[in-house]
């Protein structure tokens, strides 16, 4: 098939939009399909397949340019020429998210009659967080009722990567032709033997994800403040993120000073395996595949009870729990771990096999069923005679 990838959010794999993003290309190619990606980011712009689009700058306002830089994000702005070179003749569009690429191939699509799936990516938490207004009930159902109502409403099928995020969508709007599907762990990430500890090794707790207000890294500097065993903790933040100097600085007034980095898949693995703890203290999580690769290879998590967080299902008993936002609950609950290790090492055991459905392979396999599907009953639908191709017949 000819599959064009829309992604407003595309560049340095350190997000999880971009991250799906591109093992979704990847997999589609690796399948022989055809796959032209439409995206902003102009470090592809030599790739074959690639369309790259200009990102939106601001001439007057140029605070909301220094604005979004800080942040990490790229706005992309849709050309219309780029768009429709890229769209013409294909057999089906997906969508990464409903921004402004997003919202012109939906558009583009319905006027070429051209099945359209969209993932559903961010949580509208995730938007106005940047204001300050995560915690308003108003502004994230005036986030919601937009996209349902100038994008989600008209698309053919929509991934969401967890039931969490599709059940919240549809109590508000109802029923959707959705299909619940991992962005998926990777085969890496699997269980290893307990590695040796040296005799000098501090009781290690890990956390990944890029550094946001949203992932909510400075709640476990807080906590240590609260903790019996400060002196005899080391914590490791892989990642990277806008809010790293504030992270830096706060790591300054801690026994041990944190461990800040951006690692890949491979030294990730590794730096896992010297983990005693993974802490995920994120108020805003549609999945958090980086949680799901900890507890994959092996690591006890312990995690925000936060309601706006699918993270929080990942936990298996109630010490894998603590009160969203409460420093003082999340030390308590490390400090058990701590003076309990003995239970640590148990509770792996709780976990092991928890995360086998959440397989690369596997979702990548139910993402392309998914566009099948939907190109099948679209033309089903609008009387087009579907033709099988080679790849759908294997």
């Amino acid at each position: 098939m000819k599959i064009a990838v829309v992604a407003d959010v595309l560049g340095a794999e350190n997000n999880g939009t971009t991250i799906a993003a591109m093992n979704l290309i990847r997999s589609l190619k690796a399948k022989g399909h055809e796959v032209r990606v439409i995206c902003p980011d102009t470090d592809k712009i030599k790739e074959p397949g690639y369309y790259i689009v200009p990102t939106l700058v601001f001439k007057r306002l140029k605070f909301i340019n220094r604005y979004i830089e800080k942040n990490q994000v790229t706005i992309a702005r849709a050309d219309q020429k780029i768009m429709e070179e890229a769209l013409s003749d294909v057999d089906i569009i997906h969508s990464m998210v409903g921004f402004s690429l997003g919202m012109f191939a939906l558009k583009y699509s319905r006027e070429h009659h051209i099945p359209f799936t969209s993932g559903f990516h961010a949580q509208a938490e995730n938007i106005t967080s940047h204001f300050r207004l995560a915690n308003s009930e108003i502004a994230n159902f005036q986030v919601y009722s937009f996209l349902w109502h100038h994008y989600f409403k008209h698309v053919d099928a929509i991934h969401y990567p967890t039931q969490f995020i599709r059940d919240l969508f549809e109590s508000y709007f109802g029923h959707t032709n959705g299909f619940v599907i991992s962005n998926g762990v990777h085969a890496l990430f699997t269980p290893r033997p307990v590695a040796s500890r040296p005799e000098n090794h501090k009781f290690t707790i890990l956390m990944i994800g890029r550094y946001s207000y949203e992932k909510n890294q400075l709640l476990l500097y807080k906590a240590m403040r609260y903790s019996q065993h400060q002196k005899d903790i080391q914590i490791i933040f892989a990642g990277q993120g806008p809010v790293e100097k504030k992270m830096l600085k706060a790591g300054k007034k801690l026994i041990n000073k944190p461990l800040l980095g951006f690692y890949k898949h491979d030294q990730l693995r590794d730096i896992i395996d010297q983990a005693d703890l993974y802490v995920h203290t994120a108020n805003i999580e549609i999945e958090s595949i980086s949680c799901l690769e900890a507890i994959s290879s092996g690591l006890v998590p312990l995690i925000s009870n936060s309601k706006l967080s699918a993270a929080r299902y990942f936990a298996l008993e109630p010490r894998s729990l603590f009160e969203a936002d409460n420093p003082r609950d999340l030390a308590k609950k490390i400090d058990y771990w701590f003076e309990n290790q003995d239970e640590l090492v148990e509770a792996r055991k709780l976990y092991q096999g928890f995360t086998e459905h959440f397989a690369f392979d596997h979702c990548m396999d139910a993402m392309e069923k998914m566009l099948i599907k939907t190109y099948q009953d679209y033309h089903k639908k609008h009387g087009k005679k579907f033709i099988v191709t080679k790849q759908e017949e294997k």
